[in-house]
């Protein structure tokens, strides 16, 4: 169906995290037609046995849309396409033969095909990186290219800043590519890259790594080390211009959280525990 807005298309739409809403709404208020949202099954919390939903399914049933686990589900509905946003499980070839599919992944194909592309740009020490809208295949992010638009990586940005930015630009060109005919597809070209899910072991500090390294695991999410046998969130961090109070290994600690308390400027840290002159980050 077509209006001045531009096409209107019946979807299904895939997605399962918490940056696979904002398309998921950007495509609702756009005027189409979302038959049916596949995403992971809930998530157990706690001990008591209690689920939490996706942040999708949270968003779809908000909207008043159709949620399904199982994939399968999206056939016989008349789909016109589907849309996968970091859905997170590959998608078998008899689902791929009845319903086209396109994939908006966070990377410039073919570097970072795969989980956590947002995080290992970073951790690489990429100055780029950006969003493709692809067709899906059967392989992992292989298939060809519609449309592609390119993100600078700052020097202090942090994977949440970036993601917030991909997720950002992407509604809008993924809004901007179904409104009309699709793009020609153009296949991928140079050497591919994998970006694997991180570990807590990617998160943990490597001091003798060298301080550009420390940052850009900070600037992740989740950076830690230890002190005194007890584990020590690093929540901010720079590159020091010069030694002096706060820099460990060329970086200025600027803001931690140590176990079991609350996050604290990292002065206040220090203070606190008064360490010895001998005494390291491990």
């Amino acid at each position: 169906m077509t209006s001045a807005g531009g096409l209107r298309r019946r979807l299904a739409y895939f997605g399962t995290p918490t940056m696979a809403v904002e398309p998921l709404r950007a495509l609702v208020a756009a005027g189409h037609d979302i038959a049916i949202v596949i995403t992971r099954p809930d998530t157990r919390r706690g001990r008591g046995g209690e689920t939490s939903p996706s942040p999708v399914k949270a968003a779809a049933l908000e909207l008043g849309l159709e949620v399904s686990h199982v994939v399968d589900d999206v056939l016989g509905r008349g789909v016109e396409l589907g849309v996968v946003v970091a859905y997170g499980q590959l998608i078998r070839p008899h689902v791929l033969a009845e319903v086209p599919m396109v994939n908006l992944h966070f990377s410039l194909l073919p570097r970072w095909r795969g989980a956590a592309p947002v995080e290992r740009a970073i951790l690489a020490g990429d100055t780029e990186t950006g969003v493709c809208l692809m067709r899906l295949e059967e392989g992992l992010d292989t298939g060809p290219v519609l449309d592609t638009v390119r993100v600078p990586i700052g020097a202090s940005t942090t994977a949440d800043e970036l993601r917030r930015d991909l997720v950002r630009v992407g509604s809008e060109m993924l809004v901007r590519d179904l409104a009309a005919d699709l793009p020609a597809a153009v296949a991928q070209h140079g050497e591919p890259t994998y970006a694997a899910k991180l570990t807590a072991d990617d998160l943990h500090i490597d001091w003798s790594s060298g301080a550009d390294r420390v940052v850009r695991v900070v600037r992740l999410g989740g950076a830690w080390t230890t002190f005194r046998g007890k584990r020590l969130k690093v929540l901010d961090a720079e590159v020091a211009a010069a030694p002096g109070h706060g820099v460990f290994e060329g970086v200025r600690m600027r803001r931690v959280q140590p176990e079991g308390k609350g996050p604290m400027a990292y002065d206040d840290w220090l203070r606190g525990v008064r360490p010895t002159v001998d005494e390291r980050f491990e």
